[in-house]
């Protein structure tokens, strides 16, 4: 082998050591590739985009409306963020403020409620008297014969003659005369019997309502009076008179209606929502056109227990002294009533609640743009607040505007 070949062998062997070791030394110090987790998140995408205006117009694309405002991108439900609840709504912050949405913070507050309502001026029907006879008969005399006469308990009405009303006074005297005959007999029994028969006569006369004055008249002089007479039962109106001088008379005859207006009754119908509020003796003031500038105070005396059906209310009746007798039946009146109860509640505005007719919820604001629909227990409503029972607590941000649009 000459030594020009030699030469080559050489030179090659030399060139693959130094190209052999350059290839171990780049592969070792070659740098790692990013891994996967390194690579930064993607933003969701948006499935399509809603007409602000008209939920149900959507576009694949971005888009505006006739009005140059922006579609609303709709994302895939629970968005990127995993820890977001079902049905979490993202909004980019400037549709948010171009579609008006309003927030205010839940808070916990005492309500109170007072109530105004129109009442109509009727009787106390515990004041109201009914006068009917106990017999048949005719009327002989009318003391009081005008309506609306103001009497007085005791004062005579009217007087009647009545054949059975005689012929009970006859049994009266007879069975008088004979216990006054028979009071010194030797037998007990015999006595007894006398004074028996005088008590059942004369409690007869009391049960026919004949007065005590004549009862009294009659034991004393002995003889039958023709006419009998009816006394007032209490102070009060006469608000009618049943029937006049010479009238035959019967048990349905009413002959007098008497009535005492020194109290009267108010009755006013209350509207589902506000019967929570309401409760037996709460104040109540009252004014009526028919006396300007005055104002009437009573109370609540009785709540209905059962609804109108056609009107969907629940009368409430309240009572007024009305000693002067200025309130009137049948008046009309603007009626405040204040109700005592107070309630310690988280409250919203009554429009941030969201009814579905099954349900009710709020969208709760979760961040700048994200908002939570959620299910929520109410109370009661007063002043345009209403309670929440459950779901929301004081503190947390709801959307009180605006909030339908979200929903769609």
């Amino acid at each position: 082998m000459n030594s020009g070949t030699k030469y080559l062998i050489a030179t090659a062997a030399i060139a693959l050591i130094i190209g052999g070791g350059s290839g171990y030394w780049i592969a070792f110090n070659k740098s790692p590739a990013p891994s996967a987790a390194a690579a930064p998140a993607a933003e969701p995408k948006p499935v399509f985009y809603r007409n602000p205006m008209n939920p149900a117009i959507t576009s694949p694309v971005p888009a505006q409306d006739e009005m140059g405002m922006d579609y609303i991108p709709v994302y895939p439900e629970g968005g990127a963020d995993t820890g977001a609840p079902t049905g979490t709504v993202r909004i980019d912050p400037t549709i948010v403020q171009n579609i008006g949405v309003r927030t205010t913070v839940a808070q916990r507050t005492t309500l109170s409620h007072d109530i105004r309502s129109i009442g109509r001026v009727t009787y106390d029907e515990q004041r109201v008297a009914r006068l009917h006879p106990k017999y048949e008969g005719w009327v002989e005399k009318l003391f009081i014969d005008k309506t609306g006469d103001r009497i007085h308990k005791g004062d005579m009405l009217l007087a009647i003659y009545s054949p059975q009303l005689v012929s009970t006074q006859e049994e009266y005297l007879l069975a008088l005369n004979n216990a006054e005959s028979l009071k010194d007999s030797h037998f007990p029994d015999v006595r007894e019997g006398a004074a028996s028969l005088l008590r059942s006569s004369k409690e007869r006369l009391q049960l026919l309502d004949v007065p005590r004055h004549q009862i009294d008249q009659l034991t004393a002089e002995r003889k039958v009076m023709k006419e009998l007479h009816i006394h007032s039962p209490f102070d009060g109106i006469v608000m009618n008179i049943g029937a006049r001088e010479g009238e035959r008379i019967t048990p349905q005859t009413e002959l007098y209606m008497i009535a005492d207006l020194t109290r009267v009754w108010v009755i006013v119908d209350l509207y589902e929502d506000d019967i929570p509020w309401v409760r037996i003796g709460d104040t109540a003031k009252m004014e009526v056109a028919g006396i300007p500038g005055r104002t009437f105070s009573g109370k609540v005396a009785y709540i209905y227990p059962y609804l109108e059906a056609k009107t969907r209310t629940v009368k409430i009746r309240l009572e007024f002294a009305n000693r002067e007798l200025a309130l009137k039946p049948e008046m009309f009146a603007n009626v405040d009533i204040h109700s005592s109860k107070q309630v310690d509640a988280v409250v919203v505005p009554a429009e941030a609640i969201v009814r579905t007719g099954t349900q009710e919820q709020v969208f709760v604001q979760r961040s700048p743009g994200e908002f939570e629909p959620r299910k929520v227990a109410v109370g009661v409503t007063a002043d345009g607040q209403t309670q929440i029972l459950s779901g929301v607590q004081a503190g947390e941000i709801v959307v009180s505007s605006s909030q339908f649009l979200i929903d769609s």
